[in-house]
């Protein structure tokens, strides 16, 4: 007699997704560890033995090392506060700390503790020395102020965001110094991956900041440094045990080892600072391309030209400077209202400051043209000039005549002018035409000058020579001139 079907339910049917998933990505790890061994066949014993007696001898700190240390950061500092890209190439090809960073790499794989501090006090004491020499030259520059450091040279500030593209840089050239160490005929490339990974200048424009006090500087740097260092570091164990580097009797199965783990997840965690670096940059970029392009067109809409814009946050608003080339004075309420529209646009608060500078706006199709004036005698200039002449004539009925002749040429004419639209409390008597020339006296609106026959071009300015009140001989802009007519009189 059969028992009666049980209400227990069956078992599921055995899950054959995982096994076949594992079969796959085993295959698929054996299909391309068969690859990279064609591609990249292991290196034989004597060629190993060779590389690792290489790096031993260059990764030792001895005298040489350090002489080597102090001349490449010197060079170094030198290039970054003068600000020349090719001194600082310079000092990439004398650095020697690559070699104590792919000895680290290979020792990781090895597990050479010899090498792992010899390596390691090599760069540690390195960048240490470095970093010391950068500070006192910076400071010394400060005492005794060859190069003026008011603004940072861009060649060390392009060294104080790191982005992922650096980490993408440090790994190829870490890949790329490995392999031309290995293989013998590609020796000649390892300038060129010295230039790439740029470990030197890093560590130069750390003690730059840490001289100057500018704690962003020096750790935006540094952490390019670490950047390039532990990538550096990885990517050179990983190809040291692609080609055969691995200690006899293990991973027999091609598995990597635990240190080269630790090494590429360390390095993957860098990208996190990289990441956020980076999302900074472009925030900011973005922030002043929408401030450029709105006070632009603010400007341009009160019939003036932006020459120059700066500006910083502080808290929530923008403190934002500015210089204005215009052709007539601005007012007060005019850059009131330029800055509500400025914040307006913005949407955040703006305070502004507006440097002004006047210029006239000159048409090569229609020249310049002078008004004659009059002068009342001889007193005001010996120099020739049209004048007003009355000739009285002694007859039966005494009469008198007046005969004024003027004569207007493009030549400026000796006359009289007055200082005018200046926006301040007068204007700066100039050694020549131009505004980088000397400045030879001020002159305060509604100063009487001689306008003499001097007349110049310069930079789209019309400027004329005259002279003052205290017989100073200098260069004003036409445009602050207003010429002053003198109405004759009639003598007894």
């Amino acid at each position: 007699m059969q028992n009666p079907p049980s209400s227990a339910p069956l078992p599921p049917p055995p899950n054959k997704l995982g096994p076949l998933l594992l079969y796959f990505l085993n295959r698929l790890r054996i299909y391309f560890r068969h690859l990279i061994r064609r591609v990249l066949p292991p290196v034989g014993i004597e060629r190993q033995a060779e590389v690792i007696m290489k790096l031993r001898e260059s990764s030792t700190p001895d005298f040489d090392f350090f002489v080597l240390v102090v001349l490449s950061c010197m060079i170094a500092t030198f290039g970054l506060l003068i600000n020349s890209a090719a001194t600082i190439i310079g000092a990439m090809l004398v650095a020697p700390l690559m070699s104590p960073i792919l000895g680290l790499g290979l020792a990781s794989i090895k597990g050479d503790t010899t090498l792992v501090r010899s390596a390691s006090t090599a760069l540690l004491r390195g960048a240490l020395v470095a970093m010391v020499i950068s500070i006192l030259i910076t400071l010394t520059n400060s005492l005794l102020p060859f190069i003026s450091l008011q603004d940072l040279p861009s060649e060390v500030l392009s060294r104080t965001r790191p982005t992922p593209f650096d980490f993408g840089v440090a790994l190829a050239g870490g890949l790329a110094a490995t392999f031309a160490l290995i293989q013998p005929q590609l020796s000649a490339a390892m300038p060129g991956v010295a230039i790439a990974t740029a470990l030197m200048p890093p560590l130069c424009t750390v003690g730059i900041g840490i001289a100057l006090g500018r704690w962003d500087v020096a750790g935006g740097a540094f952490l390019l440094f670490i950047t390039n260092a532990v990538t550096i570091a990885a990517s050179a164990s990983l190809l040291f045990f692609i080609m055969g580097f691995s200690p006899p009797g293990r991973n027999a199965e091609g598995r990597l080892p635990r240190s080269l783990l630790v090494s590429l997840t360390f390095s993957g965690l860098l990208l996190l600072p990289l990441g956020y670096q980076s999302y900074r940059f472009v925030l900011d970029a973005n922030l002043s391309r929408q401030i450029n392009q709105v006070v632009l067109e603010e400007v341009t809409a009160i019939d003036g030209e932006l020459t120059d814009i700066s500006w910083q946050e502080s808290g929530d608003a923008l403190d934002m400077e500015i210089a204005i080339l215009t052709a007539q004075n601005l007012r007060y309420a005019d850059i009131v209202e330029l800055q509500a529209n400025i914040a307006s646009d913005l949407q955040r608060p703006v305070r502004l400051q507006v440097n002004q500078v006047l210029a006239a706006r000159l048409d090569p199709r229609v020249p310049p043209t002078f008004t004659a004036t009059f002068s009342p005698s001889q007193s005001a200039s010996s120099t020739p000039r049209p004048t007003a002449t009355f000739t009285a004539t002694a007859s039966r009925t005494p009469t008198a005549s007046a005969t004024a002749t003027a004569t207007a040429t493009y030549t400026p004419t000796p006359g009289l002018a007055a200082v005018w639209r200046v926006s301040g409390e007068g204007l700066s008597l100039r050694a020549g035409p131009g505004l980088d020339q000397a400045r030879i006296g001020f002159l305060p609106a509604g100063s009487v000058v001689t306008v003499l026959y001097g007349y110049e071009i310069v930079d789209g300015w019309v400027w004329l020579e005259v002279r003052d009140r205290e017989g100073r001989t200098g260069w004003l802009p036409q445009y602050n001139l207003n010429p002053v007519t003198v109405t004759p009189t009639r003598a007894p």
